[in-house]
């Protein structure tokens, strides 16, 4: 499990995009591999529905640190959807180890049309009230899209939650049921669902 001599250095492999330094997954992977070459990548195609895949990917050092991260995409985003919704998951997961956190967005959820994002977006960041989480947003909200519900759906399936226990959840976090939510109430719920996944596998680990 020996380093290279010379580390891995993610600088010089940066893209521009929309002004913000990227750093490919491809290069997080190269970084993975050149600190921890026994490093464990298991990847699970978790839903595909019509022309809509959801991917989840875990991986394991060898220190016994670990993270999932779970990736969505659909045909009139990605021809290759499939692989590009693998690809995210990967990312993800490498992104929560330290590995091009600081290079990519993949935990800004929701801020362009509430999908998961590989690349960086620009947004405006302002202090929003609680009040816009719930519903649709005075009509500004188109409300949450399909590729969000059959995420917030697969995670509930894997978690074992039933339709009513998801509005339950839902309506203590942004005050609406699933099929009221706004697409930033959406990726709310999202991350609570995958924060909590990720605990109980922590738990089954350990």
């Amino acid at each position: 499990m020996a380093q290279s001599e010379t580390p891995f250095d993610p600088s010089r492999y940066l893209s521009k995009i929309k002004g913000a330094d990227y750093l490919e997954v491809k290069w997080r992977l190269v970084w993975l591999r050149d600190q921890y070459p026994d490093a464990v990548i298991d990847t699970e195609l978790v839903s595909h529905v019509g022309n809509q895949a959801i991917f989840r990917a875990r991986i394991t050092l060898p220190t016994g640190a670990s993270a999932t991260g779970w990736g969505s995409d659909d045909i009139n985003s990605f021809a290759n959807y499939i692989e590009k919704a693998e690809t995210k998951a990967i990312g993800r997961a490498l992104a929560a180890l330290g590995f091009g956190t600081q290079f990519c967005t993949d935990f800004d959820y929701g801020s362009d049309e509430g999908q998961v994002v590989d690349a960086p977006v620009a947004r405006n960041r302002t202090n929003t009230p609680t009040s816009l989480f719930n519903g649709r947003e005075n009509g500004r909200d188109p409300g949450v899209t399909p590729k969000q519900l059959g995420m917030i759906q697969a995670l509930g399936r894997e978690q074992k939650l039933s339709a009513q226990m998801l509005d339950e959840l839902s309506q203590g976090l942004v005050g609406s049921n699933i099929d009221q939510l706004s697409r930033r109430g959406a990726s709310t719920l999202i991350d609570e669902l995958q924060s909590r996944q990720s605990r109980r596998e922590s738990k089954q680990a350990s």
